[in-house]
């Protein structure tokens, strides 16, 4: 059902049960949040998308209050910027002042709200550094609690999306803090190491840990490239974040069809392979197959200083090549049922149909099996 209401003095139209944030979305009308991420539960705790209400005794936090008919409502009045402001100062008073060496500075959701609202740290200070820097032993998340507002995301992300409920709440006022179970390492509190709560933490609290230090967020400096993730066939996609010719990491990309932020740890962690030192970059063969002769019959020790055994890096032709021809050998000789083929999820499906198709009517066998089943 259709109502009618009014923001910032312009008529539009929402759907009844509609949140405010929801409704000026739609309408592309702007209203700050820290806490809200449109793929997680809305809880209205940081209050930076407080709105004022014609007939309403306090703000009202927009993410989180509903439309009604006749509605009549002010997102940038003289009390709610005052109020945003006030509680962007309270969040730097427990917040480290070192956004100039921040591994997340510039894309940092409480840099941008800061700059846009001109909030300053209030006279009295900060609180300083007030828990231990990246303590937990885990091998690829890094936290720094004094870094946290406090917004849950990381909780949420964790139960509503990973459901493993590693990140919780505890103490209470001013000591409440963000932890991992009950107090312990991520790791003991089942942490499959997704990097979930680092994909939608707004600030540096929680960063990758591998690459800390390197620049990921300085625009200026890095280049992201969309990819589909090589480990599986399910077809995530991500951006591979690229400084001076390097993939120094992976970001999650929300547009992506399948699997929108979420990723494995294999897919936000495992791309070191890129640049690996041990990685082939070529195809190779033994030398005596690249000059024609047939493979000696020697032992394991004569083997290893046999110069024909030698692999050697050649092109791609050749190397399909020589590859068809003993195949072909092989089944020639052998019968087809002598060869057996392995395909990869790593493959596109129709690779994958063409490795069959390969199999059961070129060579002509049904030996062909796959690596998701083993």
């Amino acid at each position: 059902m259709t109502i009618n209401i009014i923001i910032n003095g312009k008529k539009i139209e929402a759907q009844a049960g509609q949140t405010i944030l929801q409704a000026a979305k739609e309408h592309d009308l702007h209203i700050p949040t820290l806490c809200y991420h449109k793929d997680l539960s809305p809880t209205g705790n940081c209050r930076m998308c407080v709105v004022e209400v014609k007939g309403g005794r306090f703000l009202q936090a927009a993410c989180v209050t509903p439309v009604w008919e006749g509605m009549d409502i002010q997102t940038d009045s003289e009390k709610v910027v005052k109020d945003r402001r006030l509680t962007l100062q309270l969040m730097l008073a427990n917040h480290t002042a070192n956004c100039a060496c921040c591994d997340v500075s510039n894309e940092c959701e409480l840099q941008e709200l800061v700059y846009e609202y001109q909030a300053e740290t209030p006279a009295w200070g900060t609180k300083g550094t007030r828990y231990k820097v990246d303590s937990d032993p885990n091998p690829f998340i890094h936290v720094d609690m004094n870094k946290c507002i406090l917004c849950r995301r990381c909780v949420q992300a964790c139960a509503e999306i990973q459901v493993r409920d590693v990140w919780g709440v505890a103490y209470r006022g001013f000591q409440e803090q963000i932890v991992a179970g009950a107090g312990t390492t991520l790791l003991e509190a089942r942490c499959e190491s997704c990097g979930q709560c680092v994909a939608y933490c707004p600030t540096g609290a929680l960063s990758t840990k591998i690459n800390y230090g390197q620049g990921m967020a300085r625009a200026h400096q890095v280049t992201k490239v969309t990819t589909t993730c090589s480990y599986c066939g399910v077809g995530c996609q991500f951006d591979l974040v690229v400084k001076r010719g390097k993939v120094i990491g992976v970001a999650s990309n929300p547009n992506s069809p399948v699997n929108g932020m979420a990723l494995c740890v294999k897919g936000r962690f495992g791309y070191d392979y890129i640049h690996h030192p041990d990685r082939l970059t070529k195809p190779k063969v033994r030398r005596y197959l690249l000059e024609g002769g047939e493979k000696l019959k020697t032992n394991r020790k004569s083997e290893i200083a046999n110069p024909k055994l030698e692999w050697v890096e050649t092109d791609w032709d050749t190397a399909l090549n020589i590859t068809a021809k003993k195949l072909g050998e092989a089944r020639d000789y052998f019968g087809s049922d002598s060869i057996g083929i392995l395909t990869s999820a790593k493959c596109l499906n129709e690779e994958n149909y063409l490795m069959n198709k390969l199999a059961r009517q070129v060579i002509g066998t049904n030996n062909i099996d796959h690596c998701a089943r083993l």
